[in-house]
């Protein structure tokens, strides 16, 4: 590193997270365009099948058959688009948050290098993600539905009873309220678990102990990391609108989309630019995530368990090295042949400690 590690603030961690995508943007788009791509990829297939149901709207019978067999192709599309989807999504920030701790500890990066590394443990980082999908996603949206069809029960007994119109009043505040409480839980568990990627792919340690890792380490850095995915939200929907606006124009000025034959078919295309305009962004947007959540991730331990002086006793040679630990097989066999590469991530921070928290690998 050309500066010593220490403590630092909201503003010094932006600044660092610009410098350092800056300093190898192609590497980090590259990582971030792979999950965003296969996104892409399965949207753009549906968007055909649906344009290919209505496309014989004239002849109900065709329209009817085309719109069955779309349908079908759409079922087995999102049977192969969810593995899919769930698999290069949970790469991509294994191999994001990577290259981001490689390059924090000044240690040479590539977009091969970082997926490599977070394919040789590629099951692991799955199952954390599906695991951070389910406390913070999905759990709200079953709780969500399970309140939904407690209302329907409840206003059917209410009508029945005679009382629909105050049940009604009743019911709809309890509604506003419940989905007012689903989304602060589901934005606190993001930012109390945005750590654990960082702290697997660092520390090499199992979903469940990263996620109580995570939480741990995300103490007294919650209200940072809001305001992070705050900042982030806005840049990505500032470009996503910056850069639709333009081209939104230029197809209303193409002389063969006008008029109300073209309409149906004008809807479509700014549909699918709007798509395709927002997995490029977050393409471009991603990285920062990943960076910064990185370098929250060790301002926390310089903060707590004083990684800072660890790291130079290691780089001065003061501190015993790692005792070896054998690599783990690949989640898939490889590709192609390649010449190995040596670790993953710099066995003097991956392996050298452990957490002081006693959340151990």
């Amino acid at each position: 590193m050309s500066e010593p590690l220490h403590p630092q603030s909201l503003g010094e961690i932006l600044d660092r997270t610009a410098h350092l995508y800056r300093s190898r943007f192609l590497v980090y788009f590259g990582i971030g365009t792979i999950p965003a791509g296969t996104v892409l990829v399965f949207a753009a297939i549906a968007f055909v099948l649906f344009a290919w149901a209505g496309s014989s709207a004239s002849d109900p019978v065709s329209s009817g058959t085309q719109a069955v067999l779309a349908f079908l192709l759409l079922g087995i599309l999102a049977l192969l688009a969810l593995p899919a989807c769930f698999a290069t999504t949970a790469l991509g920030f294994a191999a994001m948050n990577h290259a981001a701790a490689r390059a924090f500890l000044g240690e040479p990066i590539s977009i091969r290098e970082a997926y490599k590394g977070a394919w040789k443990r590629g099951w692991r980082y799955v199952g954390l993600y599906v695991l951070l999908a389910l406390i913070i996603g999905v759990a709200p949206i079953v709780a969500l539905i399970l309140w939904l069809m407690l209302t329907t029960v409840l206003a059917v007994a209410a009508k029945t009873a005679g009382f629909e119109p105050a049940a009604g009043i009743i019911l709809g505040i309890l509604m506003i309220a419940i989905m007012l409480g689903l989304a602060a839980f589901a934005l606190w568990m993001l930012l109390r678990l945005s750590l654990a990627f960082p702290a697997s792919v660092v520390e090499q340690i199992g979903p469940w102990s990263a996620i109580r890792r995570g939480s741990l380490l995300s103490k007294g850095t919650r209200g940072r990391l809001f305001l992070l995915f705050l900042l982030g939200s806005a840049l990505g929907s500032l470009l996503t609108v910056g850069t639709s606006i333009p081209v939104f124009i230029a197809l209303a000025l193409i002389p063969g989309l006008q008029g109300p034959q073209h309409s149906q078919m004008l809807g479509e295309i700014y549909m699918f630019v709007w798509y395709g305009l927002s997995f490029a962004v977050q393409a471009f947007t991603k990285p920062v995530y990943g960076i910064a959540l990185t370098l929250f991730y060790f301002d926390q331990r310089i903060r707590t368990e004083g990684f800072d002086i660890e790291w130079m006793m290691q780089q001065a040679g003061m501190a015993p090295a790692p005792i070896p630990q054998p690599q783990p097989a690949p989640w898939l066999p490889p590709i192609a042949q390649a010449p190995p590469i040596v670790s993953s991530l710099p066995e003097n921070f991956s392996k050298s400690q452990e957490p002081q928290s006693g959340v151990r690998a």
